[in-house]
């Protein structure tokens, strides 16, 4: 038997697919030990006990009713075979029936190394009090709350392949396929108190030493202590991803993050990393055990899509791109955007497609088209092709590699997005005499980040800033030396094309396009300046007009 495709795990930020709902104190566990039961909210108390899954810390033998796993299997109790006992009303068991009370029943004999089980929560706080949330008290400081998201994946996956039941009624859904080593990128969850090497659950050498919140991992759960990554996350999820996919050692990997944040993660792996393994990206809507969850189809679904090998070409080289694996569809990176917060709220944005498969409907995976535009192994962005040194707004070279080729975290160009529209001037024939966010993020470019540009939302399609105010303050920004590229609102279907000084931003979105122009960034600089932005000689719009043309070239293919 052949080996088994070996997939990468790269746990990412906010990754609801890697959060579950709070620990909350069972009422077995309060009325054990003498503390009000959690009511509903008509006061009464719940008909049952939520169950979590847990680990038993000892071998234990429980009887299991027989024909209670659904309420048909009495119907058809001819077809089955004899339990394996018997209790009496006292619950004494006897492998004969010596009464006609006696109930039929399994004895199964469970062990600690069987993996999770369904159980009660029996925790409680320090002082004695029941867990009602994730925090010791309302609004708690981080060192009073507990984290539900978890710090890599290895968990959920093996819950999925334990608690999740294929249509034939099997489990073991991931493992069956491929093996999986799990990687801490920019993880959701840390230890902040540090973890022991011998306890480690990821790939990684020695002990992990305490982490922060908000700079080793990120959250937005609880609620008041939510963090995001800062930019220079950019470069640390291209060179990690890149060492772990460059080493040859997996067949391909799954991303996961926060759903209102992965399609843009997903557009810059697409552009940047230098591989030929496919790469899926796997969101949810709904926390890790919530009900409904849609998270496990989700990771089950790139697992099948990746060990399938339907998104290679004759080379054995992915010919889809980075994906969005979400709701049995595979999304292009390139044109996946989310607009709306429940499951399958992922859609295609610019209008010409990017819908490239179903997955996960049985049968055998079809990709039904392959993007035209570059990515990963054949992009022009990927890292290998990066230069180590760019121009920057400072007339001096920036660095944008070290020594190793890795990309250098302070080196991340900042692009701010601006936007546009009708109505704006302050008067007829008058336009408005100050553009205040425009201004003061050029300044503070021209001064602080020799690496940046804007990226405006305009009008639909054409993308160009509808006020005329608006369009000279971004106009004279480009001749500073800022790149400026001009996206539509919707589904411009490639109408926001380069008018000068602006590059076109073709058919993506205003988001995607600052991805693809905080790469391009890193490929040729700025632009070159005009000793009067607000005059530019024909001299100084030719050298502008000829640096924009190599982006605009990017963003044509890309």
């Amino acid at each position: 038997m052949s080996a088994k495709p070996r997939i990468a795990h790269l746990a990412g930020p906010n990754a609801t697919i890697q959060n579950t709902p709070p620990l909350v104190t069972s009422n077995k566990a309060r009325a054990k030990y003498g503390l009000p039961p959690r009511t509903q909210p008509d006061g009464g108390v719940p008909r049952y006990d939520v169950l979590r899954a847990q680990k038993i810390a000892a071998p234990a033998t429980v009887y299991v009713e027989q024909f209670s796993a659904h309420p048909l299997e009495q119907d058809a109790a001819e077809l089955y075979g004899p339990p394996d006992g018997y209790l009496d009303e006292q619950g004494r068991f006897a492998p004969e029936r010596r009464s006609g009370g006696d109930r039929p029943v399994y004895a199964i004999e469970l062990s600690p190394d069987d993996g999770y089980y369904p159980l009660p929560y029996m925790a409680r706080q320090a002082d004695g009090g029941a867990w009602e949330d994730e925090c010791a008290v309302p609004l708690a400081p981080v060192e009073k709350a507990r984290q539900g998201f978890f710090p890599d994946g290895s968990r959920s996956f093996a819950e999925i392949d334990q608690m999740g039941i294929g249509e034939d009624g099997n489990g073991n859904l991931i493992s069956s396929l491929a093996e999986v080593d799990f990687h801490r990128i920019i993880p959701p969850a840390g230890y902040s108190k540090g973890l022991s090497a011998a306890m480690r659950t990821d790939i990684g050498e020695g002990d992990i030493p305490p982490e922060q919140r908000g700079r080793d991992y990120f959250a937005y759960k609880p609620w008041h202590l939510d963090v995001g990554p800062p930019r220079p996350g950019l470069a640390r999820v291209a060179n990690r991803a890149q060492a772990i996919l460059g080493s040859g050692d997996y067949d391909g990997a799954i991303w996961t993050q926060g759903s209102p944040r992965i399609e843009e993660t997903l557009f810059w792996l697409n552009l940047v990393l230098d591989v030929t393994v496919p790469v899926c990206g796997n969101a949810a809507q709904r926390m890790h055990g919530m009900i409904s969850n849609d998270g496990p189809k989700n990771i089950v679904d790139s697992v099948e899509y990746i060990t399938s090998r339907i998104w290679a070409d004759e080379q054995g080289r992915n010919r889809a791109g980075v994906v969005l694996v979400a709701e049995q569809r595979v999304h292009a990176a390139r044109e996946v955007m989310k607009v709306d917060a429940r499951p399958g709220g992922f859609q295609i944005a610019g209008g010409h497609g990017g819908l490239l498969a179903g997955v996960g409907h049985g049968g055998v995976p079809r990709l039904m088209y392959v993007p035209a535009t570059r990515h990963t192994w054949c992009s022009d962005l990927r890292l290998s092709q990066l230069p180590s040194e760019v121009p920057g707004l400072s007339g001096a070279m920036v660095r944008i590699k070290d020594a190793a080729g890795a990309l250098l975290e302070d080196a991340m160009p900042k692009v701010s997005i601006v936007k546009d529209g009708s109505y704006y001037e302050d008067d007829y024939g008058s336009p408005a005499e100050e553009n205040v966010d425009i201004v003061a993020l050029l300044d503070a470019k021209l001064k602080k980040y020799p690496l940046s540009g804007f990226a405006v939302e305009g009008s639909s399609p054409y993308g160009r800033p509808v006020s005329s105010s608006r369009r000279h303050a971004l106009t004279r920004a480009a001749y500073s030396g800022v790149p400026v590229v001009g996206c539509g609102r919707g589904n411009t279907e490639g109408f926001a094309t380069a008018r000068a000084p602006f590059i076109g931003g073709s058919n993506l979105t205003v988001t995607k396009a600052r991805i693809l122009l905080i790469a391009c960034l890193l490929k040729f600089g700025t632009l070159p300046p005009a000793k009067d932005p607000g005059a530019p000689t024909p001299a100084e719009q030719k050298a502008t007009a000829e640096k924009i043309a190599l982006y605009q070239a990017v963003f044509d293919t890309h």
